[in-house]
């Protein structure tokens, strides 16, 4: 085969390793009802979740109530007995207080060894996720899961403990209550957790441990899932971030080892009204079916007592071989072997005269300037892009519905660059030559991971690969052997080419200049077999095309409209000693339905008395005009008791919703000083908890309709202050505010308090 036809059968090779390295992460889903009762079936699963996700049901709501019975009523077809645990979790720190309200099953175990414990959470994110895939796809995977595993007929050896928690969106209370109260939590060997942070894309595995990951990565693999993804680089980072799940509290409060399962893909969906049945992906849900038929299988039967560890392990996932593992006493063995390798190949090809001090300093050129476009790429030109399009910054989630096509434009332009680049040194420096500045930047890389971020040091595995590969050249023929330099490289394409994706997915747009820089750097270990390419100018031209056909696509795709809904809000806020009312929003780009309440020149939310909003990105109310002041009913403090006894004066009172009302937060001066605090009889133990920051004492979730009582002790000559907001997520349906109904393009902007009536007001008890 001549050199051309070669370089054509080597570039399509190269894109179907790169389809493949996405197209292998996941189960495909193909309809299919008549499938054996002994297997998980994603068709009977949809059908549950068409139930549990028909509406918003947050914490406290009565959709919740709903949901809640039809996950009992499913657990005692199964032949179970399920149980109600509920109780108050005030949590210090974040200063919130609820009462979850879990539902705990068990299947009993012929043996008396460690539990097996199955779940996740059935609340929705309020106020406005109907919680299809977060996390009612965790919800209807145990269902299934254990329906099918039941109908084997087998008695595991262990106890599987099967729990789904309340209250997790507004502080994992559920899991807190759970771990901190229910005799079960006690003697959990291991827990398998199902989540999602989006709606689409593969499952992945993360452990959860306050040890060494080795035994429960041995067991994973020896449960053999079918389409296992992990890797101890995200396990790592993930350990580094404030991230919490019901396994983070498990594993803190009782513990307790476990493996967390969740999908991350079409992030825009995550916490929004389009969290919805029609949104979820089929093989993503199918996927963690996969996964749990597998792990129930090995774990009901496996000695729980042995997951614990001292030893950690390097992992990831590769296809065919599943997955790849070793202990971390091998990380800087192989990392300093690579180098003593490459130094070896450095010398072989001085001495055969297939290394120059010149080309080589010439690699770096191409090489360099390639990535220093993709970071300046990357980095400024995602700002200029939020310019253009403001409407992006109404995305919370930092990423946007055409994301996608943005990371596809960004890395092609990328690509286009790197390709013109070599082109411009293709005739000048020899393969091997240009090969030495990627192996040096990406053994530097490795050095670095094995020293301050050993779960990522499995980079070094396509690294002896590309070693091998860059031996080759030095010792034969430049630009032969083509398909094997191709096949040497696999591991590097099947390794990193979906992280380029993932991290801006996961993340968001915004670090979409590491998925440039990232490219640019799995393009230098190509470098064995696309640098005889002699077509690289007009790939570059390729490259740069496709690319702007993307932006193009984007561009066109830029727009709300009913399948890609524009999250907005708008709340009635009442004050009631003023005696004003406002609307206001959180949105920095106002659509005409906003506008219909706000005005063409609504004020500057700044220039009105407000308390300053808590939320997960830190929105804040951007503006605010008058509104109707309307007759909406209110809290009336009670107060329970007053008395005065060595100086000191106790009170206690009484906050008792006289409709609905969602959520109370109670604010006193951060001067004020307490003897003592206690909220429906829970005390707080930590002083530095009485005074919060913005003056925030509390924030209490109202469920069956309870009172908040509040009990404190103060000097004698004190009398505190309180203000309270009360929240009702009901402005869109209430009898005394009316509002005109969102147009079909548009849906409560998620993360913050929306779609509510606020009542504000002093209290002097």
């Amino acid at each position: 085969m001549d050199k051309k036809k070669t370089s054509i059968l080597s570039f399509l090779i190269l894109l179907g390793l790169i389809y493949y390295s996405f197209n292998s992460q996941m189960p495909s889903y193909r309809t299919n009802f008549e499938i054996s009762e002994l297997d998980f079936s994603t068709d009977r699963a949809l059908v549950q979740l068409k139930q549990i996700s028909k509406k918003p049901h947050y914490v406290g709501s009565n959709e919740n109530k709903i949901v809640r019975q039809y996950i009992i009523n499913s657990l005692k077809q199964l032949g179970l007995s399920p149980e109600i645990q509920k109780g108050y979790i005030l949590n210090e720190r974040s200063g919130s207080m609820s009462k979850p309200i879990n539902i705990i099953a068990k299947i009993e175990g012929s043996e008396n060894g460690k539990s097996l414990l199955v779940f996740s959470h059935y609340d929705s994110a309020l106020p406005s996720s109907m919680g299809a895939s977060d996390a009612g796809s965790g919800v209807v995977t145990i269902l299934e899961s254990v329906r099918a595993y039941l109908a084997g007929g087998k008695q595991p050896k262990n106890d599987i403990i099967i729990l789904f928690t309340d209250a997790e969106e507004i502080g994992l209370d559920g899991a807190k209550l759970f771990v901190r109260s229910h005799p079960l939590a006690k003697n959990v060997g291991i827990a398998l957790n199902f989540e999602a942070r989006g709606s689409a894309g593969p499952s992945s595995m993360i452990v959860e441990t306050n040890y060494g990951n080795k035994n429960l990565i041995k067991s994973f693999i020896k449960a053999n899932p079918d389409f296992p993804i992990a890797s101890s680089l995200l396990y790592s980072i993930y350990k580094m971030l404030p991230n919490d799940t019901d396994s983070t509290i498990l594993r803190e409060e009782g513990d307790i080892d476990g493996l967390f399962f969740a999908f991350i893909g079409n992030h825009f969906d995550y916490h929004t009204a389009g969290d919805n049945i029609n949104r979820i992906d089929k093989n993503s849900l199918k996927h963690q079916g996969s996964y749990l038929m597998s792990l129930l299988n090995y774990f009901a039967d496996a000695d729980l007592s042995l997951v614990k560890s001292e030893e950690d392990y390097v992992y990831t996932n590769f296809p065919i071989l599943k997955m790849i593992s070793y202990p971390f006493s091998w990380v800087m063995p192989l990392t300093w072997l690579s180098v003593f390798l490459f130094s070896v190949f450095i010398c072989i090809g001085f001495f055969k005269n297939k290394l120059t001090f010149l080309e080589i300093f010439k690699g770096f050129i191409p090489f360099l300037l390639s990535i220093v476009f993709a970071f300046i790429l990357g980095y400024f030109g995602w700002s200029i892009i939020l310019r253009i399009y403001p409407h992006y910054q109404e995305i919370l989630q930092g990423f946007t519905y055409n994301g996608y096509t943005y990371i596809a434009f960004f890395v092609s332009i990328s690509l286009s660059f790197t390709w013109y680049m070599y082109s411009i040194f293709q005739k000048q420096i020899t393969p091997a030559n240009l090969m030495v500045a990627p192996i040096t930047l990406w053994l530097i890389i490795n050095i670095l991971i094995a020293v301050n971020l050993k779960g990522g040091s499995y980079f070094i595995i396509p690294m002896y690969f590309v070693l091998i590969s860059f031996l080759i050249h030095i010792i034969n023929k430049e630009n032969s052997y083509l398909i094997i330099h191709l096949l040497l490289s696999a591991p590097a394409i099947f390794i990193f080419s979906p992280l380029i994706e993932t991290f801006p997915v996961g993340l968001g747009l915004k670090i979409i200049f590491v998925s440039t820089i990232f490219s640019v750097l799995v393009f230098g270990l190509l470098l064995s077999f696309i640098s005889s390419f002699n077509s690289k100018k007009v790939l570059a031209q390729v490259f740069f095309i496709i690319g702007i056909l993307f932006f193009i696509k984007a561009h066109l795709n830029n727009d709300f409209n009913q399948e890609q809904k524009k999250p907005n809000s708008l709340l009635y806020f009442q004050d009631i000693e003023n005696k004003k009312s406002y609307w206001l929003t959180y949105d920095k780009v106002l659509d005409d339905w906003s506008k219909s309440f706000l005005g063409e020149n609504p004020k500057n939310a700044s220039s009105i008395s407000l308390i300053p909003v808590r939320s997960k990105y830190k929105t804040q109310y951007s503006f605010g005009t008058i509104a109707p002041n309307e007759s909406v009913p209110y809290l009336k403090p009670i107060v329970l008791k007053d008395s005065i006894s060595e100086n000191k004066r106790k009170v206690e009172f009484k906050l008792s919703p006289n409709k609905k009302s969602d959520v109370i937060q109670l604010y006193v001066d951060k001067e004020t000083i307490f003897n003592s605090l206690a909220f429906n009889g829970m005390s707080i133990k930590n002083k530095l908890s009485y005074n919060k920051l913005n003056n925030r004492l509390l924030t209490y979730y109202v469920s069956e309709s309870d009172s908040l009582e509040v009990s404190y002790e103060t000097t004698i000559n004190y009398n505190p202050t309180f203000t309270i907001l009360e929240y009702s997520f009901d402005l869109s349906d209430n009898p005394w505010v009316k509002i005109k109904k969102r147009p079909e393009e548009m849906m409560p902007k998620p993360f913050v308090f929306n779609d509510a009536i606020v009542i504000k007001q002093r209290i002097f008890p």
